[in-house]
């Protein structure tokens, strides 16, 4: 049985924009988690006393559970009703804010940061199934995808100036219990706002197997990237948990081919844009996490910059991302098509990176920094509407939540691959220049340098994947390029004549240019 979405109704533009803002909300608050603990870590450290090898944890105990539970959480909206599993995300997650401000002890306020990647998790996986649910005509839907965007690149962003200040006015327990009232406001007005879903699998019974594999597939792979760059990537232990997480995904695929109701079903793996969106996803925020991290270093080590300063500094990217996600993206995308916007988008975020990687140790901000937030501001802001929607254009209703899961959850294993590979990179090229007596200064620069260009051959990779694999769905009203001896594709949500299933199986690989 497929999931049931209730039609929307003709005048119904109203609710469905505030049901679009409080899913944003909600979406707003996980992401601005993820970064607005970074520039509180030295006060957490000297108020609970954590030791410099456990500081990291703060961070890592939430992307964990984070990255581990997208998946399953996607699917399980679609199977039990994702207004039911968003605001269970919500709940948990603002019920651990508030223990995080309240922690007196670092197994206290790491016990709390695990529930919020939880609930994190939780609330993040059906957010864009919904929205491409609530949102049916093309334009509207392009506008949407263009506020979700905005949200999910902006808002880590936001979560570094926002966390420099909350610190330096009120301590670094705000950075939590600012989540509390916001987090209230947004489950009330889901409860009664958003409109409930009957999922596809009540009574039919789930994967258990399936998801335990791969949860804790994910999660030790999420926890292998992120230790790597402690341990070395060469590592008896970064290989052996690596090897780990592989034979648990591996016995997850598997398993997958065989259970009768299975939690990732194959069919999801023949939709040439939804793999491809994951893979060109992947390799992007891979690269672009180059710039939310090293350049904030960059800005801090070499220039000088205290927490609220390195905010600012960083202001201008949001705005651009705003500008272009939220105005310019969907009409770009309406006329030319997501596939090329997103190309171009690509091509203006590798070159941002590559100005980065020309930074100078006695530069200044609006020299060094600047110029490479205005490609990186727009390229960023014009790829992600595109890019999600590539990713859901292949989804069938019953399985948006499971593709929204699985968007996410590229995302964020791309964050954490990038930061591993990224810093890692730069502190070995500082620490060999330090050692050939190069200056402090210079030395941190030529490793952040190193990691720009090598985040920048990252969004060349996503280039590549993205011209080879991905294609523009087709316009409203006309039938989409069937190459010979295919069948004619189905439009997600209506019913195929019935046909051999040699036919049907080639009928998700078809698509115009």
């Amino acid at each position: 049985m497929s999931a049931h979405v209730p039609p929307v109704r003709a005048g119904a533009w109203a609710s469905r924009r505030l049901a679009l803002a409080i899913l944003c909300a909600g979406q707003l608050m996980v992401i601005l988690d993820g970064t607005i603990v970074n520039v509180a870590l030295p006060s957490i450290q000297e108020s609970l006393g954590f030791s410099p090898s456990d500081l990291g944890w703060v961070v890592n105990a939430y992307l964990i559970p984070f990255g581990g539970l997208l998946l399953l959480s996607g699917r399980f909206g679609d199977l039990f009703g994702r207004k039911r599993v968003f605001t269970t995300g919500l709940v948990v997650f603002t019920v651990a804010s508030l223990l995080c401000g309240l922690a007196q002890s670092p197994a206290m306020l790491l016990v709390s940061r695990f529930a919020q990647g939880v609930g994190g998790a939780v609330t993040s996986s059906v957010t864009l199934a919904m929205v491409v649910t609530m949102f049916t005509e093309p334009k509207e839907r392009a506008g949407a995808i263009g506020v979700y965007s905005f949200v999910q690149s902006a808002g880590g962003t936001l979560g570094l100036l926002l966390g420099g200040v909350l610190t330096q006015a009120a301590g670094w327990h705000w950075i939590f219990f600012v989540n509390v009232p916001i987090g209230a406001v947004a489950v009330f007005a889901a409860r009664r706002g958003l409109r409930a879903e009957e999922g596809a699998g009540r009574g039919k019974g789930t994967d258990v197997l399936g998801a335990v594999l791969v949860t804790a597939a994910l999660m030790l792979a999420v926890y292998t990237i992120v230790e790597a760059a402690a341990h070395g990537f060469a590592s008896t232990r970064t290989l052996g948990f690596g090897l780990s997480a592989l034979a648990l995904l591996a016995a997850f695929v598997v398993r997958q081919a065989k259970a009768a109701d299975p939690l990732l079903p194959p069919r999801m793996f023949a939709f040439r844009n939804v793999s491809g969106a994951l893979g060109t996803h992947t390799l992007m925020i891979s690269g672009m996490f180059s710039f939310q991290f090293l350049a904030v270093l960059y800005m801090q080590q070499v220039l000088g910059f205290d927490a609220v300063d390195t905010g600012f500094g960083v202001v201008p990217v949001s705005l651009l991302i705003g500008l272009m996600s939220l105005f310019v993206a969907p009409r770009l995308i309406a006329r030319a098509g997501p596939r090329t916007v997103l190309l171009g988008a690509l091509v203006l975020i590798a070159g941002g990176l590559a100005l980065l990687g020309r930074i100078s140790a006695d530069g200044a901000y609006f020299t060094d920094v600047f110029p490479a937030t205005v490609p990186l501001g727009i390229g960023f802001g014009l790829a992600m509407p595109a890019l999600a929607g590539l990713a859901m254009s292949g989804a069938t209703p019953q399985d948006s939540g499971l593709a929204s899961g699985m968007f996410n959850t590229m995302q964020q294993v791309g964050a954490s691959l990038g930061l591993a590979v990224l810093s890692t990179l730069a502190v070995s090229h500082t620490s060999t220049a330090l050692a050939g007596g190069t200056a402090r200064a210079d030395a941190l620069t030529e490793g952040y340098q190193l990691a720009f260009r090598v985040g920048s051959c990252f969004v060349l990779g996503a280039l590549v994947v993205a011209a080879a694999v991905l294609r523009n769905p087709p316009r409203p009203g006309t039938a989409p390029a069937v190459r010979p001896g295919t069948a004619p594709a189905v439009r997600p949500g209506t019913a195929p004549a019935a046909r051999p299933a040699a036919a049907r199986s080639t009928e998700t690989d078809t698509a115009s240019a």
